[in-house]
Order: C-alpha cells, then sequence, then structure tokens
C-alpha cells in the first residue's frame, strides 16, 4: 500500500509533543505503543491521495486543537454514566463514557464475562491476549493510533454452547467541555455454539466537538451466532473513524444491521473474514444524512474458503448538502470455491446539492461462484408520489412514507420487535425534521396501516 504523507499541521504537531510528555513513560510498560506511534509518525493521516480516502478530505477535522484522553484522566468520568433504555427490551449494559468503562468486569453464573477491556486484560490475561489484535488488519494512520493511544472499551466473552440470555449494550457517550479526542478499544469473542446479541450505540450528550478513533474486534468460533446492531447518532461537529472486523469460524452466522442518523463526519470500515466452510454474513445499513453530514462506509468481505455465503443491503438517503460515500468490496480467493455473495447499495437523493460516490467493486479468483453487486442513485417515483396524493396524503406526507418505505427494507432485518420499532420511531422523527415526532405527520400513526393503503405499488 503507497504511503502518502501530508502534514495536519496543528493535530499532529500536538499528538508528538503530547506522546513525549505523556506516554514515553507508559510506552516503557508497553512497548508495541511506541511502535505503533513510530508507525503513525512515518505514515501521518490517511490523504486524499489514497483510493480508500480519496472521496473524504479530513482537513475541518485534523486542523485543530483536541484535549487528548490520557492514561490519568480518569476525571472525565466524573460525567454520570449514559443509559439508553429502549422499551420492551431488559439488556446486559456498558456504559463507555468518553473513552472510559463505567462497567466494572461481571462474571455470570453461565461464566459470560462482560465489562471493561482494561480490567479483563488485568483479570484474564490469556484469554484477551488470544484474541486481542489477532483479527484488526493495519489499514492507515489510524489504525497505529488507536494501537497507541487505546486506554479501555469493553469486553465480552461468551463460552462454549451458551446462549446470552439479554441482548447486551454497549453505550459509547461523549460528553465533556473540551474538544476530546479518544481512541476506544472493543473485544467481543464468542465461543463455539454460543449465541447473543449485542446493541452497540454512539451518542453524544453535548454539541463540544470530538474525533473519536474506534476498533472493535470480534471472534465467531464454530456454529456461533450474532445478531449485531449498530447505531450512530451524534452531534454535526463530531466525528467517528469507526473501524470493525468480524472473523468467523466454520457455519458461524452473522447478522450486521447499522442504523445512521446523525454526525459531522462517519466513517466505518466494516471488515468480514468467512475462514470456516458454510459460514454466513449478512451486512446492511440505512443512513440518513442533510445538511453538510458525511457518511463513508467502506465494506470489506473476504470469502476465504469454499461454501460460504454473505450478502450487504446499503440504503441511503441525502440531503442539503450532505455526501455519501459507499465503497462495498467483496474478495473471493482461489479455493473460495461454491461461493455465493451479493451486495447491493441504492440512495435517494432529496436535493440536487447533495453528492453520492458509489464503489462496488468485486475480485474473484475462483471460478465456480455465484456473485453480484448493484448501485444506483435516483429520486422519489413521480408516479409513487401522484398516486398518494390522488388518495388524500398531501405531498410532504407523501414523501415521508415513500422515503420511510425505502430504507425500511434494512429495519425489516433487525428481529428485536421493540428495538425495530424504536429505530423506526427515530427514522420517522429525522424524516420530519423534528427531535420529537410530530403530531402533525402522518407517520405518527401506525406505519403498517398507511402501508396496506399501497399495497401491491412498486415503491422504488
Amino acid at each position: 500500500m503507497e504511503i502518502v504523507k501530508q502534514d495536519y499541521s496543528k493535530f499532529e504537531r500536538q499528538l508528538k509533543i503530547f506522546f513525549e510528555e505523556k506516554y514515553q513513560d507508559f510506552s516503557l510498560k508497553f512497548p508495541e505503543r511506541a511502535v505503533a506511534f513510530q508507525q503513525f509518525i512515518t505514515e501521518g493521516f490517511p490523504t486524499r491521495q489514497l483510493e480508500s480516502w480519496r472521496n473524504t478530505d479530513l482537513a475541518h477535522i485534523l486542523n485543530d486543537n483536541y484535549h487528548i484522553v490520557a492514561p490519568n484522566d480518569r476525571n472525565l468520568l466524573s460525567t454520570a454514566a449514559f443509559h439508553c433504555n429502549v422499551q420492551g427490551i431488559n439488556v446486559h449494559e456498558i456504559s463507555i463514557t468518553n473513552g472510559f468503562s463505567n462497567q466494572k468486569l461481571i462474571k455470570l453464573d453461565n461464566d459470560v464475562i462482560y465489562g471493561s477491556l482494561q480490567e479483563a486484560i488485568l483479570q484474564y490475561p490469556d484469554l484477551v491476549s488470544k484474541h486481542f489484535g489477532k483479527y484488526n488488519k493495519h489499514l492507515d494512520g489510524f489504525s497505529s493510533l488507536n494501537d497507541t493511544f487505546w486506554l479501555d472499551g469493553a469486553f465480552v466473552y461468551v463460552p462454549d454452547n451458551i446462549s446470552l440470555d439479554l441482548p447486551l449494550q454497549i453505550l459509547n457517550a461523549y460528553n465533556w467541555d473540551e474538544q476530546l479526542f479518544l481512541s476506544v478499544r472493543n473485544l467481543i469473542v464468542l465461543g463455539k455454539n454460543s449465541k447473543m446479541t449485542l446493541l452497540h450505540c454512539d451518542d453524544s450528550l453535548n454539541h463540544h466537538r470530538a474525533l473519536s478513533n474506534s476498533v472493535s474486534e470480534i471472534y465467531m468460533d464454530e456454529y456461533s451466532e450474532m445478531d449485531y446492531y449498530k447505531l450512530q447518532n451524534i452531534n454535526n461537529k463530531t466525528a467517528i473513524v469507526n473501524r470493525i472486523i468480524f472473523y468467523q469460524e466454520q457455519a458461524s452466522r452473522l447478522n450486521a444491521n447499522q442504523v445512521s442518523l446523525n454526525g459531522g463526519l462517519l466513517r466505518n470500515d466494516i471488515h468480514v473474514k468467512l475462514d470456516g466452510k458454510m459460514s454466513d454474513a449478512d451486512v446492511s445499513g440505512a443512513y440518513l444524512m442533510d445538511k453538510n453530514q458525511m457518511i463513508d462506509n467502506h465494506v470489506h468481505v473476504h470469502h476465504a474458503v469454499s461454501d460460504c455465503t454473505s450478502n450487504q443491503e446499503f440504503r441511503g438517503v441525502l440531503d442539503d448538502y450532505a455526501a455519501t460515500v459507499f465503497n462495498g468490496y467483496i474478495l473471493v480467493d482461489k479455493d473460495a470455491q461454491k461461493t455465493a455473495a451479493q451486495q447491493s447499495c441504492r440512495h435517494i437523493l432529496v436535493s440536487d446539492k447533495a453528492k453520492i460516490e458509489t464503489q462496488p467493486f468485486l475480485e474473484i479468483y475462483a471460478d465456480d461462484v455465484k456473485c453480484s453487486h448493484g448501485a444506483s442513485v435516483g429520486q422519489l417515483d413521480n408516479e409513487a408520489l401522484f398516486y398518494m396524493r390522488s388518495r388524500g396524503i398531501d405531498e410532504q406526507n407523501a414523501r415521508t412514507l415513500l422515503t420511510y418505505a425505502f430504507v425500511s427494507v434494512v429495519l425489516d432485518k433487525i428481529k428485536i420487535k421493540p428495538l425495530r420499532e424504536r429505530y423506526a420511531d427515530m427514522i420517522k422523527q429525522r424524516l420530519s425534521g423534528n427531535l420529537g415526532i410530530c403530531g402533525q405527520c402522518v407517520l405518527d400513526c401506525s406505519i403498517k396501516e398507511k402501508m396496506e393503503q399501497l399495497d401491491g405499488l412498486k415503491l422504488f
């Protein structure tokens, strides 16, 4: 990979000074951090000259000063832990505030372990070291920075033959009076024939800028199953660089679903490696961006062995001057015969000022495969709008209904009904341009009843 260095002067200089003052002694205990930081010094931050970043300009994010979270910054936890209750769902919970876990390490009667990754390293060093850093493929300077500066995050371990009784929710919140730069690291390990549902939420409690550099490694052993639901709803000044890696062994089943509603800049690198026969991954996402927001989704699915299946389904709605990048990549190795892989990415442009870049890509070295990809960019169907107007629905509500129907394809993949309804309500509010549900909006009623009126009509 070609490394092109560019000096984002303010923040890069700040990071160098910070490492010398705060991390030199710390890195003597953890020499791998010093190695990672030297790699960052060599690379710098990714620039638009790199293919994977050519449509994303980081200058407005990086030409600034931040409070860089240090090992002794436990005072950042003085803020009360953030809680987000979903009516009808009981959960196990890990709350992470400003980069530190509020949840002490817990071990349940069935030997499930969850809580602070920092504590897990101290109490279960062999279990953590077996997986930590094993699946995160180095991509750019952000990878090096996370390896250097991460301090805490979430750890989850589900033993063999155990199904976690309740969903587990990781709440990652930002709430400080200064601009924060923080690095969060999460490690989730599923044993053989185990099952769990994971809710992973990014939220901000104020309007101060933050830059979050997050890496999550998820290991799925043979015959394990995971439903993973990601929600991003942060303020318009905050940027998230989110990298998540799923490593799947034989016959494992992954259902990964991401909903992004707000954020100044959201960069999601989602990597799935199917490294065991008969494994399956379904990765989907819906995003609604407006104003000057930007979302950059990169999905990389690697079929390393034969007889595996994967599906990607992403849908986006853009208004005002919002921008999105979707890069969907499917790699099929030469030994990955009988692969079935599909990819679809569709967008609706509400404004002619919004920008979309789509880059579907297939790299196939096997000859007995069924692979396809497709991308489309369009506007709402005028015939569908006319049909709804003729039945007494005003234009604004008709547009909102059609747009909701467009993204609901992704919501339908959410298996937990109360969670699906909660996400649906948030999307309805987002489409209505309100923080709360607008009492005058047709979507304040049951969406099922309204959609039954449109039975048989092609909406998109």
